[in-house]
């Protein structure tokens, strides 16, 4: 950052009450810009992919996709400064500090904003983030130790007749509920799996996949068009002309991830 260029900020928090108190911080300090605000870790993903930010804000704690998995998608060294935004505890802040890592521990004041963003900025200005990368990847390496049940599937196991039939997650279209059952429907096929919806959706990648309705989850690769409907509610269609209704409560969300904000 030099001359009057301004560091570019990037805000991620599921909290919007957070958000609002860092972006008003943020508005004191005239050498910043506020590039975003992301409510999710996908949103977040599509915007660094997009438009990498000088600095990041990123909660650690928030639902399917939280900030070490943000990391992890978008690659350690694509961010000049990171601000981890937590709630979490003494003994897991000694990593963060352990690392060379800045956070806030949420409540946090102006006086310890102001002195976080200012190590940022001068981490940026004297090109000194090169580490950055490495030391993120240690961080991410120290907190998923042993954390198995992070990683989404990228195969279902279906069962039938005897046999095992093994899908990719990203081939299926799209995914609705039978009585007892999960109906996943992949092309011309439909397979039979006894799961839940939560379960399921907990299971797969958050970034492919979204719920549009309680019993409908879909492939957002496969969305083509999005109508409304007279009675306020919406219909998605899909490529291979599939019509699926859209709840009102899941359109909001459903709308920010087809337009990937």
């Amino acid at each position: 950052m030099t001359g009057n260029d301004k560091l570019r900020a990037l805000i991620v928090d599921d909290e919007a009450a957070a958000r609002r108190r860092i972006k008003q911080f943020l508005d004191e300090l005239p050498d910043v810009e506020v590039v975003g605000e992301c409510e999710n870790g996908c949103e977040a993903v599509s915007h660094i992919e997009r438009r990498p930010p000088d600095l990041l804000f990123l909660d650690v704690q928030m639902p399917r996709l939280d900030g070490f998995d943000v990391i992890e998608r978008v690659g350690a060294g694509r961010v000049s400064a990171v601000i981890f935004v937590t709630a979490y505890d003494e003994f897991a802040l000694r990593a963060f500090d352990a690392h060379a890592l800045d956070y806030l521990l949420k409540p946090f004041d102006r006086e310890r904003f102001h002195r976080a963003v200012g190590r940022a900025r001068s981490q940026i200005e004297n090109a000194r983030s090169a580490g950055l990368d490495r030391r993120l990847q240690r961080l991410l390496d120290e907190f998923h130790a042993g954390e198995a049940g992070r990683s989404r599937v990228s195969r279902l196991e279906v069962r039938s007749s005897g046999r095992t039939v093994f899908v990719r997650a990203e081939k299926i279209d799209w995914v609705g509920a039978a009585d007892n059952y999960l109906e996943l429907h992949v092309g011309r096929e439909t397979h039979l799996i006894r799961e839940t919806m939560s379960q399921l959706e907990a299971r797969l990648d958050p970034c492919m996949f979204v719920r549009v309705h309680r019993s409908t989850l879909v492939n957002l690769e496969r969305v083509k068009e999005l109508r409304p409907l007279f009675n306020k509610d919406h219909v998605l269609v899909l490529r291979d002309g599939t019509q699926l209704t859209v709840s009102r409560t899941h359109y909001e969300h459903l709308l920010t991830r087809l337009r990937g904000d």
